[in-house]
């Protein structure tokens, strides 16, 4: 450090302070301190050389001394050192000094002890401890050591129990968990939970403009949350419902923009972490609040980004996103058909929709002719990839709106979903630390089933390459759905032999049920691609890979519950594609044999025999019950399209005899009353049998052995039994 830097009478101070042969002379000195350290010329050299030659020690016995002379006030050493420390602080070499960090908890001791009695005369000491820590808050090195003392659970015991200055300990908790995130609270959820309550109740009663205020405390506090913990404990708190109360309150007002843009974001914070079932907590009036916020959502998306550039839309991206969110949300539940909508109310939802997307579209055909559409980083490509996110959740269930200007826009879109794919793949094969990024292919999976039906959307698709991506991601899925025991080393195998699987986490439970309806997305996608693209997937190797990736991989499925509509998807695009590259196919290939088997075993378990209650009714099976409306038209699919390939590959229908499968069709309509059979599964039955007797001669005896002519007979089976039995 250099002396030119420190003026003379700082060099006095310093040097009486290092000869100060009592605590009382280096006390004295402090009040010469204090005076130098507020004026202008006491630079940051001269104040770190100033709190040096005072000493931590010093000042930190000053702040617990209670032994003062008779005719002081109380608390005159905490007033000074405090007083001294405030004005160190505001530097950020001192502010985060070791010394000062190991000692944060001798500031959380006088503020914690803000209400005592003690300090009725003195509340100007815990005004300065906060500023000290609030200071040391302000510094990365600071903030870490506030998370590791323990400063958040302090801050939160403070604001919930106390009264005096519990905005500075607010203010503190929002810079931390702002900073932090969910790292920031621990698995003991009441503290987070006893604070929300209480801003909840403060934002529910307050009509002043601190309920503003409020809202943005909330919206951070709540997204930085432990969410899968506060989602399991939350059914047992009034925060949400004051929270409700407080959002409805400040939405059917009239209010201007400083009073609406932290409404919905908080509004949109509390959605994204409870569901869209949370806007319906009124019990007279349940649409009300949902449509309010719906109809606002819009309106600020379509202000916001109508006839602007992406560099003005992001401008205001924190407000546009949280709208998104409550847009996403709204959509994807108005899909699922339980919110019972008026004609009117529907057509007043899609006027303010289409017009917002109108909006959202235009800004990004007009980021896609920007030059700078391929350097955007950081929060532009955050925003841009909220905007497809948005985009993708509206063309999900709106499949004519904007087609050319979608068809336009689809490569940018997908440029930028596939490089959000690659990280979130990165990020979970190499074990990467932070937060997770999104996948926002994932998120344009189901939109990218419907456009995969349209002809403009296809040859784009194939153009960009993106089937390749979508392979890749199904890969990637699987290994996430089909979760198998990490490898053990080669030394560890003989002691590790018989060790059982590892439980999954909760955690994987959830990435293992999002991977396997992904992958029921990605068949989905590729069964359009394959059906209406017959050329292109006879001759593409990519289809050819993809084949041979469900041969491998079907078979080895484990056969449970929740594999059910992922097993269906995967063989049933295997046999779409088995019809197509039926000239590829070998004989001598056991992976296709594992996967017929595989498949049969799909096809022959969905329709039983009721044995329980009616022993003559035929019904689905109680393991497809639960997903048949996801997986009827995949089974009459399936039926069809085995009945399809038994000519172009003859061979496979030697599978349906060995199996017992053609034998157990029979045995099943034997029993199932006459009158009784649906004619949709008599109809895929009966083509599926015809086919087999057509392709192979050794059907005929089996079928005429399990008496196929008595259910000829009973169900009406003409065709088939012509083929058995002749005219």
């Amino acid at each position: 450090m250099s002396d030119s830097t420190i003026s003379e009478p700082v060099k006095k101070c310093i040097e009486l302070l290092n000869t100060s042969k009592s605590d009382t002379q280096k006390f004295a000195a402090l009040f010469m301190v204090t005076k130098l350290v507020k004026g202008k010329d006491c630079t940051t050299a001269a104040k770190k050389a100033l709190f040096e030659a005072i000493g931590f020690k010093f000042l930190k016995k000053l702040l617990k001394s209670e032994n003062v002379p008779d005719d002081c006030p109380p608390a005159v050493y905490k007033s000074v050192a405090l007083s001294i420390l405030t004005c160190f602080c505001r530097t950020e070499e001192l502010a985060t000094h070791k010394e000062m960090l190991e000692n944060i908890p001798v500031f959380l001791d006088i503020v914690q002890t803000a209400d005592d009695e003690d300090y009725d005369d003195n509340l100007i000491i815990v005004s300065e401890a906060y500023s000290c820590l609030q200071s040391i808050a302000s510094f990365e090195p600071g903030q870490k050591a506030l998370l590791n003392v323990g400063a958040i659970g302090t801050m939160s015991q403070i604001y919930s129990q106390q009264s005096f200055q519990t905005d500075e300990a607010l203010n503190l908790l929002v810079t931390l968990a702002n900073k932090f995130g969910p790292q920031a609270w621990s698995d003991d959820v009441k503290p987070f939970h006893a604070l929300v309550t209480r801003i909840s109740l403060d934002l529910e009663t307050d009509h002043t403009e601190r309920k503003f205020e409020l809202c943005q405390i909330l919206t951070s506090l709540i997204h930085s949350c432990r969410r899968e913990i506060i989602v399991k404990t939350v059914s047992e708190e009034i925060w949400p419902e004051s929270i409700y109360k407080g959002l409805n309150d400040i939405l059917k007002s009239k209010i201007g923009k400083n009073q609406r843009d932290p409404a919905l974001k908080l509004a949109a914070c509390v959605v994204e972490l409870l569901g869209i079932e949370w806007t319906l907590s009124d019990v007279e009036d349940p649409k009300k609040f949902y449509l309010l916020l719906l109809q606002l959502a819009a309106i600020e998306v379509r202000m916001q980004m109508d006839e602007k550039s992406f560099k003005q839309a992001f401008a205001n991206g924190d407000l546009i996103t949280a709208c998104f969110i409550i847009l996403e949300l709204s959509i994807n539940y108005m899909a699922t058909d339980q919110l019972d909508l008026e004609q009117k109310e529907k057509q007043q939802i899609y006027t303010a929709l289409k017009g917002a997307f109108n909006a959202v579209m235009s800004v990004l055909t007009r980021l896609d002719k920007d030059k700078s559409k391929d350097s955007l980083a950081g929060k532009e490509k955050a925003f841009a990839c909220a905007i497809v996110r948005v985009m993708s959740a509206w063309l999900a269930q709106e499949t004519s709106a904007m087609r050319p200007a979608v068809y336009q826009i689809l490569p940018y879109m997908l440029q930028l979903v596939n490089e959000t794919f690659y990280s979130a793949k990165k990020f979970h094969t190499e074990k990467l630390q932070g937060e997770r990024p999104s996948d926002v292919l994932r998120i344009m999976m189901p939109a990218l089933c419907h456009l995969a039906v349209e002809e403009k959307a296809r040859d784009v698709l194939f153009k960009v390459k993106q089937d390749e991506v979508l392979f890749d991601s199904l890969e990637f899925y699987f290994s996430i759905a089909h979760y198998k025991k990490p490898p053990i080393p080669r030394a560890e195998r003989l002691a590790r032999m018989n060790e059982p699987d590892p439980i999954p986490t909760a955690e994987q439970l959830e990435d293992m049920k999002d991977a396997r309806a992904a992958i029921v997305s990605l068949c989905n996608i590729f069964m359009n691609l394959t059906v209406l693209e017959v050329k292109i997937v006879e001759e593409s190797e990519l289809f050819d890979k993809l084949l041979k990736f469900i041969f491998e991989n079907l078979p080895i499925l484990k056969d449970i519950p929740e594999n059910l509509v992922m097993h269906g998807h995967l063989a049933i695009l295997g046999l779409l594609l088995l019809k197509q590259q039926a000239k590829k196919v070998k004989k001598n290939d056991f992976t296709i044999c594992r996967y017929i088997q595989a498949t049969i075993r799909f096809l022959w378990d969905a329709y039983i025999v009721d044995e329980s209650n009616d022993p003559t009714a035929l019904v689905v099976a109680m393991a497809y019950k639960e997903h048949w409306n996801e997986i009827m038209e995949l089974w009459f699919l399936g039926m069809q399209t085995m009945s399809g390939i038994l000519a172009p590959i003859p061979w496979l229908s030697e599978f349906a005899i060995e199996s017992g499968w053609a034998e157990g069709i029979i045995e099943t309509l034997k029993k199932v009353k006459i009158g009784t059979l649906p004619p949709n599964v008599k109809s895929a039955y009966e083509d599926f049998l015809c086919q087999l007797v057509s392709v192979n001669n050794d059907v005929v005896a089996v079928l005429k052995k399990a008496d196929a002519l008595r259910v000829c007979r009973n169900h009406r089976l003409m065709e088939l039994g012509k083929r058995l039995f002749g005219d």
